[in-house]
Order: C-alpha cells, then sequence, then structure tokens
C-alpha cells in the first residue's frame, strides 16, 4: 500500500493538465465579472463557494442589476444536475472515507477530479490522500486565476486568438479517451453530443448541457441492456 503523501502527489500529477488548461478559463471569467461590476472580492468568494466553471459562466451571462435570482438559480441547478450523477457514480468507491471526509469530497468534486478518480479506481482502491491531491489544489488554481482575472484578465484580450478556449475541449476529449471501452462507449457519446448539440441550436443553453447528459445515459443504459442479452445468449 503506497504511503498518504505518494498518493497525494500521485493525484496532484494525475490534475496538473487540468490546472494548466483552468488558468486562462479563469482568467477570462474573472474579467467577465468585472465588466458585469463584480469586485475581486466576489469573484474570489464565488469561486471558492460556487465552484462550478459553466454554472458561473451561465450566472455572469445573465446576470444584470437587480438581479435576477430565480433565473440565476434555474439555470445553475440545471447545469450543475450532473454532479448528482457524478456524485451517485463515486459514492461506491469512497467506502474508505468518513462521512466528513466524503461531504469534502463532493463539495470540491469537479468534472476533472472526478474523471481522474474514476479511472483510478479501475486500477485500485480510491483514497482520501488521491482525491485531495486532484481536488485541493484544482479548488485552489480556480479561485485564484477567476480572481486575478477580475483583478487584470481583461489584458489577456480574446482568448479564442490564443486557441484558449479549446483547452477544456481538449482536455474532456482526453478523458473520455481514457475510458473508452469500444462501441458502447462510442454510442454513449455520439447519443450525447446529437442531442446537445440538436438543443443548443433549437432551445440554446443552458438546455443543452440536461439534453446531452440525459441522452447519454438513455444510451448507456441501452447499451449495457444490449450487452448483457448478448451474453446471456
Amino acid at each position: 500500500m503506497q504511503s498518504p503523501f505518494r498518493e497525494f502527489r500521485e493525484g496532484l500529477r494525475d490534475i496538473a493538465p487540468a490546472m494548466i488548461a483552468a488558468i486562462p478559463i479563469g482568467l477570462l471569467f474573472g474579467a467577465l465579472c468585472a465588466g458585469k461590476g463584480l469586485s475581486p472580492a466576489e469573484v474570489a468568494l464565488m469561486g471558492a463557494l460556487v465552484f462550478a466553471g459553466g454554472a458561473q459562466f451561465a450566472a455572469v451571462e445573465i446576470w444584470r442589476a437587480p438581479a435576477p435570482i430565480t433565473v440565476l438559480a434555474f439555470s445553475t441547478l440545471l447545469i450543475n444536475l450532473r454532479h448528482v450523477l457524478m456524485g451517485a457514480s463515486l459514492a461506491p468507491k469512497m467506502r474508505g472515507f468518513t462521512p466528513l471526509q466524503r461531504a469534502l469530497s463532493v463539495y470540491v468534486m469537479a468534472d476533472e477530479n472526478w474523471a481522474m478518480s474514476e479511472r483510478r479506481a479501475l486500477e485500485r482502491p480510491l483514497t482520501v490522500a488521491y482525491f485531495a491531491g486532484t481536488a485541493i489544489l484544482f479548488w485552489l488554481n480556480w479561485v485564484m486565476s477567476t480572481t486575478l482575472g477580475a483583478l487584470g484578465g481583461s489584458l489577456m484580450g480574446d482568448p479564442k486568438r490564443l486557441g484558449a478556449d479549446f483547452a477544456f475541449t481538449a482536455l474532456f476529449i482526453g478523458l473520455v479517451a481514457g475510458f473508452w471501452k469500444g462501441r458502447a462507449t462510442a454510442v454513449t457519446v455520439a447519443a450525447s453530443a446529437l442531442a446537445s448539440a440538436a438543443v443548443y441550436v433549437s432551445a440554446g443553453p443552458p438546455w443543452h448541457v440536461a439534453a446531452g447528459a440525459l441522452a447519454g445515459i438513455a444510451a448507456a443504459y441501452a447499451m449495457g441492456g444490449h450487452q448483457h442479452g448478448e451474453a446471456a445468449r
């Protein structure tokens, strides 16, 4: 069994590419917040308490004075519903966590450290030290980069010039590739992508997030049943 320090270090090593990819996104988000009139302290507090990049971007897009609380709450809830599924998926791998450790872990759970933890659990038991390595500094990195963006991130200019807007997309492509299991994965990804794209064009955000998630779940369930049926024959 590895020492907690080594587990933490391996978690940090695995999440490092995602941390680097998050920096320009965080700077951009902070600059957008500053343009909406939020102070650096408010941006830091949002990053620390909400810690959900997609939901935060959606909130800033519809932010105005006075703030439309109902619309903000519903939009962020819809976008973050995927965390319910992510938490349910990760819960069985957290049997060695205390209730407090589990609560703190899901608080700082994001798409990236969730994916890293799921992949880790395929090879060996998930530990508190490993998850902490993927989560604590990732959380701190997001808070710091968004705050710096609020202080002066607008100087970066349009991130599309540098291709920075594609950083997270490239990262998620890599994460999906790490989970590839043949036809079942291809069908699930295709169903999710097509449903999300169709709803984005027809209804706009944030509905495409929920549509993609539901279509992916349905496809995965259907493919699971199909494979079990083939195995039974």
